[in-house]
């Protein structure tokens, strides 16, 4: 019997690189998701007997309910998604190490005898297996996720920077369904300023901006840096600072508040 569309916060999670493991590693992995999942969702204040979890193989489909604010989702519970994945790989190593994409949506959805659909459940799925979430993600070395939401989400929650959330931290994101529909989202990563890995305007990658002398950069010529997370060894706080000295760097049209003090802004320009 077929219930009655209900509006959920859908979150969607991917492994990357999954299906290269062994066997017994993605089993091990897949308990370790599972794992860091359910523990993320108690610190970040959400009960997870209350969230809806579908198993797909290389991740999980999580249906929260709508009564849950979309706040606690967008902060507390990525960072800790992003405090799971570290511990893991800090106690297994990296062949061992998890790293995922999440999507965030919301919609109806609807159960059946067989599990949950609607279009809202498979425009998240379409967001956490985009290519150029594959890419960020990919770009971003040092980081354990990369987090997308949709453009309602983007809209309705993380652009009115409710206390936790930094919209100037994600950068636009679209791609094109093969059936040829344009979706649009949003993504960040959490350790990074601004998310690398994204076409520029002539659709070339974003060359990360490093500051001048910092650990990373390469002597002009020799191409782009790799990008590292804000707060790296690479960065440096205010407290942190030397009296006199400055810090320069470079970035574009910026959205938000970037410089506190001397800082290094690592990532793509952000417009």
């Amino acid at each position: 019997m077929t219930g009655e569309a209900l509006h959920h916060w859908i979150v969607v999670l991917d492994l990357e690189t999954f299906s290269t493991r062994s066997d017994p590693l993605q089993l091990s992995l897949r308990a370790a998701m599972y794992d860091v999942v359910r523990t993320a969702f108690g610190d970040a204040g959400v009960n997870a007997e209350n969230v809806v979890m579908e198993d797909r193989g290389d991740g999980i489909l999580m249906l929260v309910p709508s009564t849950v604010s979309p706040v606690r989702l967008a902060g507390p519970l990525l960072r800790a998604l992003d405090d799971g994945l570290r511990a893991k790989a800090a106690i297994y190593g990296d062949a061992h190490s998890l790293r995922m994409r999440v999507a965030l949506h919301q919609g109806l959805a609807v159960q059946d005898p067989h599990g949950w659909s609607g279009d809202a459940v498979n425009t998240a799925f379409r967001l956490v297996d985009a290519q150029p979430l594959r890419d960020v993600l990919k770009a971003a070395t040092l980081a354990r996720l990369a987090f997308v939401v949709s453009e309602q989400v983007y809209e309705g929650v993380v652009r009115h920077g409710h206390r936790g959330l930094d919209p100037a931290a994600y950068l636009p994101l679209q791609f094109r369904t093969k059936h040829g529909e344009t979706i649009h989202g949003w993504v960040t990563v959490p350790g990074y300023s601004a998310p690398p890995g994204l076409p520029s305007g002539d659709g070339s990658p974003q060359r990360p901006c490093t500051a001048p002398g910092a650990p990373g950069t390469t002597p002009a010529g020799t191409g782009a840096a790799p990008a590292e997370p804000a707060g790296s060894a690479a960065g440096t706080s205010a407290a942190g600072a030397q009296p006199g000295r400055v810090t320069t760097f470079s970035v574009g049209t910026v959205l938000g508040d970037v410089v506190g003090g001397d800082k290094h802004v690592h990532g793509g320009p952000i417009s």
